[in-house]
């Protein structure tokens, strides 16, 4: 399996659970991916922002997903592009 195929495999696992996670919370939602596979998934989307690695109190990573699934916003600026070029005249 490529390894973009697991990576997308793992964030849609996060992206449907909606809630931190435990890694082996993920292995168990991934059973077609070994423990190195979702370990090296969490890797290659943590690096492009778009999951959330936290440890607790008790010492234990948690992972969670950035947008959560059902987000249908999109990546738009808030401000329109007119109002923008009005205020730099």
């Amino acid at each position: 399996m490529a390894t973009d195929a697991f990576v997308d495999r793992v964030r849609i696992a996060l992206e449907q659970q909606g809630t931190a996670c435990l890694i082996e919370e993920i292995v168990a939602l991934c059973p077609d991916l070994t423990w190195n596979q979702v370990f090296l998934a969490i890797d290659h989307l943590s690096r492009r922002g778009e999951i959330c690695v936290t440890l607790d109190a008790g010492r234990t990573y948690r992972i969670q997903t950035y947008r959560p699934a059902g987000d249908t916003r999109l990546d738009v600026s808030p401000v329109h592009p007119q109002i923008i070029q009005q205020g730099i005249s």
